[in-house]
Parts: structure tokens; C-alpha cells; sequence
């Protein structure tokens, strides 16, 4: 394993980092008969083994312990999660080499989804607390009418160094039958988070909202812009995405699906409260592919069947907040 790369940054206790990192089909080991984990087990075409298993808990863990930590000094205080498959696998994920130092707790549902991927969210115990987390199901219906299952949004509100956020965590319907023919699908679940955002605000109309995930579609693209137009949101990944840089790659382009959107209230500037100070992809070069045809995009775990032994698909963002 690399020597971490930051280890010489000092400390800053007046600032925190919050990230979002889609962990590319982070299953156990074992069968379970209600979802389509097939492919995720020793014997299966994969040979997904404890091995294989352990070998990639180590590297994620790896890879969440340093994300910030060149501007902070220290791990994330709160980390959401895409394409976990249970309890289970963050449990394992907590108590691998490198998180395990870092007093994580998680907050998981079990979602509706037929590949039995979830999302999740893990913190740092002793900077955020949990008061409230629930589980939103986004209604689908696939061309016969009947329903089509998706991942849960998850909304977690806390304390973080006492101050009341709230995070909402997601991980959108994927492009794989085109990006027009599913476009619908991520429309609705926008909708289900601008949902969550009135209800929040509708308790208190100054609630600090973070919306963080995969959500299979660019800043640009209408899923995401109606939630910024029509909720005060601010997404600093706009300025992010390049003809050379993104989250992940596909047919040799660039995507940034993976964002961070904060509401506009982080800009109010106090002594005691956190506000808005950057935002980026972590995309350090140990996460890389370095060379051949692909170089530079993201080091995955499997291209298809055949096993990489890579961290994942997509590179994790982060946002720093300062007090």
C-alpha cells in the first residue's frame, strides 16, 4: 500500500471535509437469495473472494482516510457512500486498516434496488451526531406499468461541531439504456430531493442542506439545474468539469456525475458557523490508471468480468467547509 501522501499537512481544527464516493460494487461475499449479487461471490464468474474482498475494503479505506486531508490535515467528518450492498460491508469497511483509527459510525437502509446496491453515509463520531436519518423511495414504473425499483435517497440530519446540516445522499438511475430513455427516471428523483429540501425548510426555513451523490448526470444536464434554479442551491462542481477531467470515464469521456450542491446559506459568514471554502475531485494519481490506452482515468476493481484490483470507477468529490 502507498504511504499516505499528506501526512505532513498540520491539523486544522477550524475546518472539515464532507465527501461522496461511489465505491463500484462494494458486495460481501456471501449469497443473498432477495437481490442479484450473483456475480459477487468466490465461485461466481468473477471469483469474487475474502481476498479480493479484504484487498478492496483496504484500498477504499485507504482512499476515504486521505480524501481532504491535504487541506484539512485529517480524515473527512462525514463521507457518503453509493453501490454498498449492506450493513455488513461498511461494517467492514469502518473496521478496515485504515478507517478503523477513526471512530466511524454509519447510517444504512436497505434499499428496494434489484442489484441490492444502497446508499449510505459514514462519520466521524466525534465531530457529527445523528439526531434524524430516513430513507426516501423514488417511485419508477418501467414500460409495462409495473414498478421499477431504485435506489432510496437517505436524508441524515446531525450536529457537526454544533451546528444543525442536513445531507441528503444519493445515487441516481443509471444511463445504461441511454441517457434520453432514462432521463425521466433522474427527473424524479430530483424531484424526491426537492421534496426533502421544502420539508426541511418548511421546519425552519434557514436549514443548512447539503445534496451529495452519483446522480448520472452532469451539472449541466436538467435533473440537476432545476434543483439549483428552484431550491437555492449552489454547485461549485460547474467549474469543475473538464475536456480532461471528471469523476468518471466512459468511451473516452469525461463525466462529472459525482457532485456535491450545498444550500446558499453556507456563504453567510459567522464566527462560530461553518461556511462554504472549496470544492474538488479527488483524483490523486495512486487512484489512476497509469499507463496504456486508458491512462489517467479512474483504477477500477473489474472492466467487465476481468479483475483489475483497482479502488473503483469513479473518483471521490469533497467539499471543505471553514468555521
Amino acid at each position: 500500500m502507498i504511504i499516505k501522501p499528506f501526512d505532513d499537512v498540520p491539523v486544522r481544527n477550524d475546518l472539515q471535509a464532507i465527501a461522496f464516493y461511489n465505491t463500484e460494487n462494494l458486495f460481501d461475499i456471501f449469497d443473498d437469495k432477495n437481490t442479484h449479487d450473483g456475480d459477487f461471490l468466490p465461485k461466481s464468474i468473477k471469483k469474487w473472494t475474502p481476498k479480493r474482498y479484504s484487498k478492496k475494503l483496504k484500498k477504499l479505506g485507504f482512499v476515504i482516510s486521505n480524501i481532504g486531508r491535504r487541506e484539512t490535515g485529517k480524515h473527512p467528518a462525514i463521507v457518503g457512500l453509493a453501490e454498498v450492498e449492506n450493513a455488513k460491508v461498511i461494517k467492514d469497511l469502518i473496521a478496515s486498516n485504515y478507517l478503523e483509527p477513526h471512530n466511524y459510525g454509519f447510517v444504512h437502509y436497505n434499499s428496494p434496488d434489484e442489484r441490492g446496491i444502497d446508499a449510505a453515509l459514514i462519520y466521524d463520531k466525534d465531530a457529527f451526531k445523528v439526531l434524524h436519518s430516513e430513507p426516501f423511495t423514488v417511485e419508477l414504473k418501467n414500460d409495462k406499468g409495473l414498478p421499477d425499483y431504485t435506489r432510496d435517497v437517505l436524508l441524515v440530519s446531525g450536529i457537526l461541531d454544533g451546528e444543525k446540516i442536513h445531507v441528503i445522499v444519493n445515487h441516481w438511475s443509471s444511463r445504461r439504456e441511454g441517457q434520453k430513455e432514462t432521463e425521466h427516471k433522474r427527473i424524479a428523483s430530483s424531484d424526491k430531493v426537492g421534496e426533502i429540501i421544502s420539508s426541511l425548510r418548511l421546519e425552519n426555513p434557514d436549514a443548512k442542506i447539503i445534496v451529495m451523490g452519483d446522480f448520472n448526470d452532469d451539472p449541466h444536464n436538467n435533473s440537476i439545474k432545476r434543483l439549483v434554479d428552484n431550491y437555492s442551491l449552489y454547485n461549485p462542481m460547474e467549474t469543475l468539469r473538464s475536456f480532461n477531467r471528471g469523476t468518471t470515464k466512459h468511451n473516452r469521456q469525461w463525466n462529472l456525475f459525482d457532485q456535491i450542491l450545498i444550500s446558499t446559506n453556507f456563504f453567510k459568514t459567522s464566527d462560530n458557523l461553518y461556511e462554504y471554502s472549496l470544492s474538488n475531485i479527488f483524483d490523486e494519481n495512486f487512484l489512476k490508471i497509469y499507463e496504456g490506452r486508458y491512462k489517467g482515468a479512474p483504477y477500477r476493481t473489474y472492466v467487465g468480468k476481468k479483475y483489475k484490483g483497482g479502488y473503483s470507477d469513479h473518483f471521490p468529490v469533497y467539499t471543505i467547509f471553514k468555521k
